[in-house]
């Protein structure tokens, strides 16, 4: 190897505590130049070499499912890169592109493991390397899931939030139009003066409008049949808006007959006031009820991401699984219904507390039921189980455990795959789409609350269950 190679090995940082004699394991080196905007490694590719670069500047970035780029950093010469994916022989996790012109000295990969074979300080020196290298991918990871799950977090926020927060908009517009009906009708009627026999008839109306706060549930041709049914009597008796009309009287269950008072009491012009009046009454009442709806709904959207967000932080605190669960659930919600997906809830009932002063544990089931989503089809099924178990440790003493359990009825994990769900950046899905870290996270968090998590896959299906256990005082 040429003094000048040599010379520029040594400032190389995982490398300058090395002699001349040592750094000529890396004769097998090649070394090259690349211009701008080349690839050294792509993302899920399996990595075939180890870079050392002695001059330039490359950009490690990561394509997101969006097909967005993220870049991670930028790295400039001179630094060693490459060994994490070879030695834990896992596919590229980042592409790594030229960001300058560079100079490079790259072994391939028999070369490399030859070169850790036979030279141990060079070896010391790449596995120290190696070992701060994937602390610092370790806490990139995590801050990314965080990531990931804030997003989750804040897209499943913003689709349940537009629901009844659209609905209730929408109410308060039609209700304030009812009141600028009702103010208008009421001042005609005050002009106007009534029989005993009308007072009576439209209060005996409005009594049974008040009676019904929500409309009635009907079935499909039931409910047409009895507004077809209505809005031609209405028509008979030259009601103004007489099929618009129909469809509001029927939900609070007013028929014809009901309506028979009215048109013999009042005749013409009067007759349309008198029900335009009681509609936008009946109108009104359901309304109101569709704003408490919604914002009753919008109330417990607050409490989920309060309970999601807050979980686990600070002191010491008790949580209730299936409130956490529930949560969960409630956060994805929309994501299940994009594909018509049912939901089989079966909460355990007294289960034990949990006491702990880890976070986290929401991570879990947003992974879980995020990957049960993605793996079943259109109309797909998705089953969650909670329950405490009794279990005997190796030294007699009884504990009890509390088990969760999330299936779906999709394609099942590969058999070839299934040793492999929970290794960093393994993943099952497209290029782009799955980034492989939710189970290894999942793995991670069953494990610092001391329990376990296993599973079971086949063509029918697949079913995770975790196991954490409820430690006494």
């Amino acid at each position: 190897m040429k003094s000048d190679l040599l010379r520029r090995l040594h400032e190389v940082e995982v490398l300058s505590s090395l002699s001349d004699e040592e750094l000529q394991c890396l004769n097998p080196g090649v070394p090259l130049e690349f211009g701008s905007g080349e690839y050294l490694a792509r993302q899920g590719d399996v990595a075939e070499y180890y870079w050392i670069l002695l001059q330039g500047e490359l950009r490690i970035y990561q394509t997101l499912a969006e097909g967005q780029e993220m870049t991670l950093k930028t790295v400039q010469g001179p630094i060693a890169l490459g060994e994490l994916p070879l030695l834990a022989n896992m596919p590229s996790p980042a592409n790594v592109v030229t960001a300058s012109r560079c100079e490079l000295l790259r072994l391939k990969e028999d070369d490399f493991w030859q070169l850790m074979t036979t030279c141990p300080e060079v070896r010391r020196a790449i596995l120290g390397n190696m070992a701060m290298r994937l602390q610092g991918l370790q806490n990139m990871t995590l801050r990314q899931e965080k990531m990931a799950s804030l997003g989750t977090l804040a897209a499943g926020l913003m689709h349940e939030l537009n629901n009844p927060g659209a609905a209730a908009k929408r109410a308060a517009a039609q209700l304030k139009d009812n009141l600028l009906r009702l103010h208008q009708l009421s001042a005609k009627f005050a002009r106007t003066p009534m029989t005993e026999e009308q007072k009576h008839c439209m209060f005996a109306l409005q009594e049974h409008a008040m009676s019904t706060t929500k409309p009635l549930m009907m079935c499909s041709l039931e409910q047409s049949d009895a507004e077809e049914a209505l809005a031609e009597w209405l028509a008979a008796a030259d009601v103004d808006g007489a099929w618009t009309l129909a469809p509001t009287l029927v939900a609070t269950g007013i028929n014809a007959t009901e309506l028979e008072c009215a048109r013999h009491e009042f005749s013409g012009a009067l007759l349309s006031d008198a029900l335009g009046w009681l509609g936008a009454m009946v109108s009104s009442m359901h309304l109101v009820g569709t704003i408490e709806e919604s914002i009753g709904r919008v109330g417990d959207l607050v409490q989920a991401v309060k309970a999601y967000a807050y979980e686990g932080k600070g002191q010491r605190q008790m949580i209730d699984v299936n409130a956490s669960i529930h949560a969960t659930l409630v956060i994805l919600a929309h994501k299940m219904r994009e594909k018509e997906i049912v939901v089989e809830k079966e909460f355990g009932s007294g289960l034990p507390m949990l006491r702990t002063e880890h976070t986290g544990l929401n991570q879990i089931w947003t992974n879980l039921l995020d990957n049960a989503i993605d793996a079943v089809d259109p109309h797909g099924r998705i089953r969650v189980r909670t329950w405490a178990e009794s279990v005997t440790d190796g030294s007699g003493s009884k504990r009890q455990e509390l088990c969760v359990s999330v299936g779906d009825n999709g394609a099942g994990i590969p058999l070839e795959c299934q040793a492999h769900v929970f290794d960093p950046f393994f993943t099952t899905k497209e290029v782009g789409v799955g980034t492989g870290l939710g189970l290894g996270i999942v793995h991670r968090i069953v494990q610092e609350y001391g329990g376990v998590i296993h599973f079971a896959s086949d063509a029918k299906g697949t079913e995770f269950v975790v196991r954490l256990p409820t430690p006494s005082e």
